[in-house]
């Protein structure tokens, strides 16, 4: 026992009587490790993160952008067809509203209690499964959203070719070969730069907000002036296909949420 304690003190007292520069080496060695591991640390955030292209601006109006969707300028003239009066069609635009604000808050709760990426995949994905995932992906990429751009893109050529044509509707053909052309240049850009991407979605918000904004104040003008006469309910329809499709019309304008 004697012996096991003087062999442990005198362990003690070597490793207390080592030079000043082993120690400094040690300490070098030490510090060139934890500088080593911080350089690896940096290079591989440096490595991995993406070059910041979009200012907070262009964030804003992507946004803006896809909330107030081109669909607010082609739905009005659905609505109004298909309830036969202005009053009814404020009532489908109003329900509308309201039925869009109950699924956006549906959309919150779901983004607080399934915090993942992915939006309506990650929702279903944890719900049912994957195959329902996969499915309702399939057809968001392949049906709804080329479906919808083209609605957009030939709502566009309509708008555009109308003041050549004033007394006619314009020729199917130039219509679907203008929408096509556009559909391409706006792929175009987007694959071509991020910057001028952003640049044009910059651009149609500022329109888009401008033209809602010279549309709600002559509105306002003509109210003021008293003219209320289109106020009624005269020409409701009481189909309830047409009335199914006014909504259908109404919600499309809405899809931003």
């Amino acid at each position: 026992m004697v012996g096991k304690i003087a062999s442990a003190a005198t362990a003690v007292s070597m490793h207390s009587r080592r030079s000043p520069k082993s120690k400094s080496v040690e300490g070098d060695c030490e510090s060139e490790a934890l500088k080593s591991d911080g350089e690896g640390e940096t290079e591989g955030k440096d490595g991995t993160a993406l070059e910041a292209k979009m200012s907070l601006l262009n964030g804003i109006t992507v946004i803006v952008g896809s909330i107030i969707g081109s669909g607010i300028f082609v739905s009005p003239t659905g609505v109004l067809k298909y309830t036969g009066s202005v009053n009814a069609s404020l009532l489908v635009w109003i329900a509308s509203g309201v039925f869009s604000m109950i699924g956006a808050y549906c959309y919150a709760e779901l983004g607080t209690m399934i915090r993942l990426s992915g939006a309506d995949y990650a929702y279903i994905m944890e719900t049912f499964g994957p195959f329902a995932a996969f499915i309702r992906l399939w057809i968001e990429c392949m049906i709804v959203r080329p479906c919808s751009q083209a609605i957009v893109a030939l709502t566009f050529s309509v708008y555009v070719l109308k003041p050549i044509f004033p007394e006619c509707d314009p020729p199917e053909d130039a219509t679907r070969l203008l929408a096509a052309c556009c559909i391409l240049l706006l792929t175009f850009v987007n694959c071509w730069s991020v910057r001028a991407a952003t640049r044009v979605q910059d651009w149609f918000t500022y329109a888009k907000l401008l033209a809602l904004f010279i549309i709600i104040a002559a509105g306002g003008y003509q109210l003021c002036r008293g003219k209320v006469e289109h106020f009624t309910f005269e020409g409701t329809t009481n189909d309830v296909t047409s009335i199914a499709l006014s909504f259908y019309s109404g919600l499309f304008a809405y899809n931003g949420w």
